[in-house]
């Protein structure tokens, strides 16, 4: 068996790099990739605009695998199995693991950012990190990660079925909080400044879009929408002041805001106005190993077909212009995966 790994030397330079066979350890599995996801930072590594990007750097967190070496475990997985794994490592002793919150762990090393990648043609991976697929095919099991994160904003969200929902970001992560709202049954909006990504969100599932084109058009197009009354539930999937600042002022009084979305800027804020409404605002990072299995399940189910959010797919070999095609093109571009 060969190794290759795609590498992100710096901004704006992919590479192939043949790379030494992983040396398994007891407690991890050898896996052979079959899917990755670009993530959003992963595009931003390669722009050069990702707050914690390293270089030279393999990229990529979100993937399935087939086990080809795995030490007899207690989860029951075997050679041959597809899977996905966890990729946010945590140290486990800081006050955040204490208390179980993983996700929160104040030393998170994940995958393709502070640490090495999965983009790998084999990678050694801890066994407890792996979800098995239960049948799940290779390619919607790589996008479990993803679908995780939106999820998880969900569930700090508390979102209802009646609840009214405006996700600010049509990107894969406000796409995917868009379909895990409506599978909780609310209505949900979605506002974006690209009119390409409101448009496919409509075909997908979403009760209205917002055209994001200025902030006095912004508010008018929500006052209207919820007839004054603003929205129960805003979620911020871009990571930028001004969009955060959106969800602040789309939001009712008593309402709540989460943040998902990655900023690399300060917000000016007349923090007054939080008082004011009583709004409940949370934080989102990455996921738990429950989101992830519940994920799992409920792809498997076809609750929600993860497919609708892939506009492209590119072999491992054209890697490089993978990602010259999703710089030049973000706005017309969704999930785009890699086939190993």
């Amino acid at each position: 068996m060969k190794n290759q790994s795609i590498y992100i030397m710096a901004p704006h330079e992919v590479e192939i790099k043949e790379t030494p066979m992983p040396v398994i350890h007891p407690g991890e599995a050898l896996l052979e990739l079959q899917y990755g996801g670009i993530c959003g930072s992963d595009l931003g590594t390669y722009r050069g605009t990702y707050s914690y990007a390293i270089y030279p750097n393999i990229p990529g967190h979100e993937f399935s695998a087939k086990i080809i070496e795995i030490e007899p475990n207690e989860q029951g997985l075997t050679p041959g199995m597809i899977v996905t794994g966890n990729p946010y490592f945590n140290c486990g002793s800081c006050y955040s693991c204490r208390r179980g919150l993983f996700n929160c762990c104040t030393t998170n090393q994940t995958m393709g950012c502070q640490r090495e990648g999965a983009f790998s043609k084999y990678i050694a991976f801890p066994i407890n990190r792996i979800y098995p697929g239960n049948g799940l095919d290779a390619k919607r099991l790589a996008l479990v990660e993803p679908f995780c994160i939106s999820y998880h904003a969900i569930k700090r969200a508390n979102i209802q079925a009646d609840d009214t929902v405006l996700i600010l970001g049509a990107g894969t992560i406000g796409i995917n909080a868009m379909l895990a709202a409506k599978q909780k049954g609310a209505t949900v909006y979605i506002s974006d400044v690209a009119p390409q990504k409101l448009e496919y969100a409509k075909q997908i599932g979403a009760d209205g879009v917002i055209l994001n084109d200025a902030p006095e058009n912004f508010i008018e197009k929500v006052l209207e929408i919820t007839n004054g009354d603003l929205f129960d539930v805003t979620i911020e999937a871009v990571g930028r002041p001004d969009t955060f600042q959106a969800c602040i002022d789309a939001a009712c009084f008593g309402g709540r805001v989460c943040l998902v979305g990655i900023a690399n800027k300060n917000i000016d804020l007349f923090f007054t106005v939080i008082q004011k409404k009583e709004l409940n605002i949370f934080g989102s990072r990455n996921a738990l190993k429950h989101d992830f299995q519940e994920i799992i399940e409920l792809f498997r189910g076809g609750e929600i077909d993860p497919l609708h959010i892939v506009t492209n797919e590119y072999r491992f070999e054209d890697a490089a212009a993978l990602f010259f095609d999703f710089d030049k093109n973000a706005n017309n571009m969704l999930k785009v995966l890699v086939r190993f």
